[in-house]
């Protein structure tokens, strides 16, 4: 016979109950910001994602930066928009490249 224990998740808790302090839901943001999502190409793992959100959230006005390499794609909140310009040149310094808006 197998037993099967379910730990209580805690109210109010950020974390899922795999471990994950995102439960993939999309993103929240706080009022007035702007939430972006971007294509790259290129990106095939982990490694990837963190180069293109680190040079991302060098821009200033960025907040967050959720980089999913399955999909391409790549999810900004910033508190202004943000000119696709600087977010090429980020994403070029990367090693990737933008293919636009999603």
């Amino acid at each position: 016979m197998t037993a099967e224990t379910q730990l209580p998740q805690a109210t109010g808790s950020c974390c899922s109950p795999g471990g994950s302090c995102h439960n993939g839901a999309g993103t929240e943001a706080t009022a007035g910001a702007i939430t972006t999502v971007y294509r790259v190409t290129g990106m095939t793992c982990g490694h990837c994602e963190g180069a293109v959100s680190e040079e991302i959230s060098g821009i200033e006005g960025v907040t967050s930066v959720k980089a999913v390499a399955s999909t391409g794609e790549v999810t900004v909140v910033s508190e202004a928009p943000l000119s696709e310009d600087a977010v090429r040149a980020a994403v070029d310094e990367a090693g990737y490249e933008l293919a636009g808006q999603a």
